[in-house]
């Protein structure tokens, strides 16, 4: 099972909205029994919350289920149990880096992936508001993501 880990500061807005949406590529695909996917927070703010209300809604408008996602922060652990660890902004990832440094883990920005995007990071809706274009840029990270991991492991 190939197991990926979305993070953003919080783990309300971006890193829970990249799951739903990346969970439901998944599973459109047919490859929900190789490929399992969650979400976590660099911060512990939030932790125990579910997902803000601008997620939910605009997972909601575009008929995306959300699972009982729950804020958690992230854990040296995670390193074991994942192997993709994808952030959404330079922040979080100089935050995750420092963390720890275990090889072996591909720790990408989400951008990274999106093709034909000038954006290289997710803006965080919780400050902008805009849960729109937040959702426009993270569907297209999650395209590239899964397209690269289909790639990469041959599915």
């Amino acid at each position: 099972m190939i197991r990926v880990l979305f993070i953003c500061l919080g783990n309300i807005c971006r890193s829970p909205m990249a799951e739903a949406i990346f969970r439901s590529k998944v599973e459109q695909e047919g490859l929900q029994d190789k490929i399992d996917t969650d979400s976590a927070g660099v911060g512990h703010w939030h932790e125990g919350s579910p997902p803000h209300e601008g997620t939910r809604a605009v997972l909601r408008k575009n008929h995306i289920r959300m699972t009982d996602t729950k804020a958690r922060q992230i854990t040296e652990q995670d390193w074991e149990d994942f192997h993709y660890l994808i952030v959404m902004d330079d922040n979080n990832l100089r935050d995750v880096e420092a963390i720890n440094d275990k090889e072996g883990v591909i720790i990408q920005k989400l951008m990274d992936y999106a093709e034909n995007v000038p954006e290289s990071e997710v803006p965080d809706p919780y400050l902008t508001g805009d849960f729109e274009g937040t959702f426009e840029l993270v569907n297209s990270g999650c395209e590239g993501l899964l397209d690269s991991i289909r790639r990469d492991h041959s599915l």
